[in-house]
């Protein structure tokens, strides 16, 4: 049995004043709310238990899924958002919510063995093209051995240091969220209120818990800002078959 978690509890500053009113995952994409997109694909995968954590102008998240309040929601970084929820007997899909993506996704990420998985996108640069005048001020380093990653989260100037883009997607078994929330603990209140995803798992795997990883092609987007979404709403326009279109 799978449950999904949504993350949504920060304001998503980089949106700057279309946040100003409501969180991020409530911005409009393709006539629909990131957030609705996501349950959208959830549910689509057979996924009934979709927990979201909520923080800025909590109240206006709401909907057919449970919630949980991150109050400290602007003093702390995602991975102490996950962690406001106990941990339950079930194995889970923890989501970013300023991401949209296929079913398929998530599909492939139930069926992968691994206690700790993580999706990454091999078509990222494609993506990221769209997005950034020179990708590389934007993407990190991924290095990877067949399906377990070495290596994510660095700044580089060489491309060959990128093999894929992690997508913000992943699996955490009840041993992986035991073995995750088991490093969390072990550091400093002020360093875990600081920790993001990426942080999180190069400490994985400096302490040789094995992250495998699911490769996707294409198939999600990530807004960031509010000009990612304008710049794939003009794409879907142009590009009927545009490999990043989650909605096929």
């Amino acid at each position: 049995m799978f449950r999904a978690i949504i993350l949504a509890a920060g304001r998503g500053s980089r949106m700057k004043e279309h946040t100003k009113e409501k969180p991020k995952c409530l911005n409009i994409l393709a006539n629909d709310t990131l957030l609705k997109w996501q349950l959208k694909s959830l549910k689509e995968a057979d996924i009934e238990k979709i927990i979201v954590v909520n923080g800025y102008k909590s109240d206006l998240i709401n909907g057919d899924f449970e919630t949980v309040t991150n109050k400290r929601w602007n003093e702390t970084n995602m991975v102490a958002s996950l962690f406001c929820i106990p941990s339950t007997k079930s194995s889970a899909i923890i989501s970013y919510s300023d991401i949209v993506y296929k079913s398929e996704h998530v599909n492939s990420l139930k069926k992968s063995k691994g206690d700790i998985v993580i999706t990454a996108d091999l078509m990222w640069k494609k993506l990221w093209e769209l997005r950034f005048e020179n990708p590389l001020d934007d993407a990190e380093t991924f290095q990877s051995e067949g399906n377990k990653l070495i290596h994510i989260g660095g700044k580089t100037s060489d491309i060959s240091e990128i093999e894929a883009q992690y997508m913000g997607l992943l699996k955490l078994t009840e041993l992986g969220w035991e073995n995750m929330k088991e490093v969390y603990d072990s550091f400093p209140s002020d360093i875990k209120d600081k920790l993001d995803m990426t942080s999180m798992i190069n400490h994985l795997l400096d302490r040789n818990i094995e992250v495998n990883i699911v490769f996707v092609n294409g198939g999600w987007c990530e807004s960031d800002s509010y000009s990612d979404i304008e710049i794939y709403e003009k794409q879907m326009k142009i590009d009927k078959n545009w490999i990043h279109d989650w909605r096929k």
